[in-house]
C-alpha cells in the first residue's frame, strides 16, 4: 500500500486505457496529486477464457505482449523504485499508440512484446536493456497476478482496463472511465469531477453503452482533430460471443 491519492491499474496494451491515462495525467498536473502506477493482466485475467471462441484473432498475442511488458515492469518497479513505473507507462504508451499505424497491424499485436521492442525504450528512460530479459521470465506473473486480483476485488470481477482507485483504502474504486477523445483541460477537471460525485453515490453501480468510437490515436488511424468510427464493444471488447 503506498499513500498516494490514486491508484491506476494499467495494462499497457489496452488503447482506452491509455487514453484515460492521459486524460488524468492533466487532472493530475491541475490538482496536485499524485498517482500510484499498478498492474492488471488481460492476459492473466481472461486465462481461462478460449481466445479462439471469444475474441478477435489479434487479441491473443495482444494481452501476450502486455503481459510480457508487465513482467519487466514489474523487475523495473523491484530494482529502480515505484516511481519509475509512470515514466515506464508514459514511454510504452507513446510508442504503442501515438505514432502512425504500421504496414502490418497484424504482426504489430505481438511486436510490443519483444526485445526488439522494448530496448530503445529502456534506453530512452536511461534504464539498462537487460530488464529485457524479464519479457520471458514467468516467475513475475504470481506478482501481476495478485495485483490484478487485488484490483478487480475493489469493482467485481466483469470489468477490463483500466482500473482507479481514489483516495485508497477507504476511497472510490472503479472500471474506467472509458473515453474515446482527449478532453481539453477544463473539459478533463468537469469530467474528473464528474466521475468521483457518481462514483462516490453509495447506491451507484453502473452507467455503460457498448458503441464506443475508435481511440483518438494516430495507431488507430485517428488524428486529435477527429472523432473515430463507432462500434460495437460487447462485452467491453469486442467480444465474438458472451
Amino acid at each position: 500500500m503506498t499513500d498516494a491519492d490514486i491508484h491506476f491499474y494499467f495494462d499497457p496494451v489496452c488503447p482506452f486505457c491509455w487514453m484515460t491515462s492521459k486524460w488524468l495525467r492533466m487532472v493530475q498536473e491541475k490538482r496536485g496529486y499524485t498517482v500510484d502506477w499498478r498492474f492488471i493482466s488481460l492476459r492473466l485475467v481472461n486465462a481461462t477464457v478460449d481466445y479462439d471462441a471469444h475474441f478477435p484473432p489479434e487479441y491473443e498475442a495482444g494481452h501476450t505482449a502486455g503481459l510480457r511488458l508487465l513482467r519487466m515492469a514489474a523487475r523495473i518497479r523491484a530494482e529502480h523504485g515505484r516511481e519509475a513505473i509512470g515514466r515506464l507507462h508514459v514511454a510504452l504508451g507513446t510508442h504503442i499508440f501515438d505514432r502512425e499505424p504500421p504496414a502490418d497491424t497484424a504482426g504489430d499485436h505481438g511486436r510490443v512484446g519483444t526485445r526488439e521492442f522494448v530496448e530503445p525504450i529502456l534506453a530512452e528512460l536511461g534504464l539498462p536493456d537487460d530488464l529485457a530479459d524479464a519479457l520471458d521470465d514467468a516467475s513475475w506473473d504470481e506478482e501481476i497476478s495478485a495485483e490484478s486480483d487485488e484490483a478487480r476485488a475493489l469493482t467485481g470481477k466483469d470489468v477490463g482496463t483500466p482500473i482507479l482507485h481514489f483516495e485508497p483504502p477507504a476511497g472510490v474504486a472503479f472500471f474506467g472511465p472509458v473515453i474515446s477523445r482527449l478532453p481539453t483541460e477544463e473539459q478533463a477537471i468537469e469530467l474528473w469531477d464528474h466521475v468521483i460525485g457518481l462514483a462516490r453515490f453509495p447506491g451507484f453501480a453502473e452507467l455503460k453503452r457498448s458503441l464506443r468510437e475508435r481511440p483518438q490515436l494516430r495507431a488507430f488511424g485517428v488524428s486529435e482533430d477527429e472523432a473515430g468510427l463507432e462500434e460495437d464493444w460487447h462485452g467491453g471488447s469486442r467480444r465474438q460471443k458472451r
